[in-house]
């Protein structure tokens, strides 16, 4: 299980859950800027009994001057909101956990007569493992990383925005003929709002902000599954070990039957007393918990505290 931000202070879950819906209404905000963005308009003069007229054919629309800076903050925004949801989850499992949590009874010694001793072998990890071993610090540069990497991306990619004018920008012709009466042609003019330096200027500044998370989000995949490579050699060992001493043990196993049995009740009894007694006290605990605010999500959440305030007032 990945790391988590759950503490005594912070957001409660319903602060965090309006502050990520607001991450995701600004977020859908910046995305409606950057829709529709083309490399040109189109507009053409007709002239009839009224005299001369520009039509508008197709409505330019270009690319902000501000791209970088909205595309920042679009990732910004995801990675806050999915900081949020991924502790609120994460509070959900823990909750989840304790009620279906069972009691321990592994160090109850229920006696048997001598029989041949089986070992039941440790089960091997999956990344979960790798993923729990992060600190809660590289765990959010993570999902930072990941954020940034994805839009970033998205926006420069193959099938992306930028990816499109480019391709389509040295293919704009700079006039077009369009009959508006039968047998007439009339000029239609097209006019241009990027260059194509501007537009590699801005891939290149993109596509390096790319590459750094992209490199943060390999880097930390590679280590977990490291960390779970070496897990899973250190339980092969465990239970080679286990089968060996098991092997041994069955050959000066001795119990005295009926002491140890009703001994071993008793202790049962007052372990699975203890364990209700605890996972009561736990589960208040865990109730009480509050989302601890990571340094790198600080800004937008008092942004949208700030929001909500207003609001409640």
């Amino acid at each position: 299980m990945k790391k988590n931000s759950l503490s005594n202070k912070g957001l409660s879950l319903s602060q965090a859950q309006s502050i990520s819906n607001l991450c995701h209404q600004r977020a859908v905000e910046i995305e409606h800027k950057l829709s529709g963005v083309n490399n040109y308009s189109k507009s053409v003069d007709i002239n009839d009994v009224t005299g001369s007229k520009t039509h508008t054919i197709v409505m330019g629309k270009q690319i902000p001057a501000d791209v970088v800076s909205l595309i920042t903050e679009k990732a910004t925004l995801h990675g806050c909101q999915a900081f949020l949801m991924e502790n609120i989850k994460a509070k959900e499992s823990l909750l989840n956990e304790i009620r279906k949590a069972t009691s321990d009874l592994s160090s109850v010694d229920y006696p048997v007569k001598p029989l041949t001793k089986t070992v039941e072998h440790l089960p091997q990890v999956d990344d979960d493992f790798g993923w729990s071993q992060l600190t809660t610090q590289e765990n959010n540069e993570f999902i930072e990383a990941e954020a940034f990497a994805s839009h970033i991306g998205q926006f420069i990619h193959k099938e992306g925005t930028l990816s499109r004018l480019r391709k389509e920008l040295p293919t704009v012709q700079p006039i077009e003929w369009m009959e508006i009466k039968v047998g007439e042609k009339s000029p239609v003019t097209i006019t241009t709002h990027h260059t194509s330096e501007q537009l590699l200027k801005i891939h290149e500044e993109l596509a390096a902000l790319h590459r750094s998370h992209e490199q943060r989000v390999n880097y930390f995949k590679a280590k977990v599954k490291n960390l779970t490579t070496e897990e899973n050699a250190r339980i092969a060992k465990i239970n080679a070990d286990a089968q060996n001493d098991a092997q041994l043990f069955n050959n000066n196993q001795s119990v005295a039957y009926e002491t140890a049995y009703k001994a071993a009740i008793e202790k049962a009894r007052v372990i699975q007393a203890n364990f209700e007694k605890e996972r009561q006290s736990k589960t208040k605990e865990i109730a009480a918990m509050r989302i601890s605010i990571d340094a790198r999500f600080q800004k937008v959440i008092d942004q949208f505290m700030n929001q909500l305030s207003d609001t409640q007032e």
